[in-house]
């Protein structure tokens, strides 16, 4: 192999690597952003619960959902059932049982979104006063 053909094949293996590494935060970002609007009840998913012996589903639950997985005991699973009106549900998993979350309808993110909250009840009110 030449030099030039060496150099070319290094170059082509370096912008490779710099594509596939930006598709993967953009990637990263987009996964975020959709669990956070999935966290804010934005997004319609279904969970089911599948018996891995039987194969059969032990229990579903469609609708604009949170799912808590930190925990590998339980999954931990709270609905919106209606504007201001939460349902939390836990199941126990066991070896013999499994999970699967579904986002149905898909969630319209934007790779770039971010967010600021500020909570008001967190903020101490202070006076300023001027001493002469």
């Amino acid at each position: 192999m030449t030099k030039y053909k060496k150099f070319m094949v290094a170059v082509t293996m370096v912008v490779a690597m710099i594509i596939i590494a930006g598709c993967n935060r953009q990637a990263n970002k987009v996964s975020y952003n959709i669990s956070q609007d999935a966290d804010n009840f934005n997004v319609v998913r279904r969970v089911a619960v599948i018996n891995t012996l039987s194969s059969k589903v032990e229990f579903e639950v469609i609708g604009n959902i949170s799912v808590n997985t930190s925990n590998s005991d339980k999954l931990e699973i709270i609905v919106e059932a209606e504007k201001g009106v939460y349902k939390k549900h836990l199941i126990n998993m066991t070896q013999f049982n499994m999970y699967v979350v579904e986002d149905l309808e898909g969630a319209d993110v934007n790779k770039f979104k971010y967010e600021v909250n500020y909570m008001p009840e967190s903020i101490v009110p202070f006076t300023i006063t001027n001493k002469d």
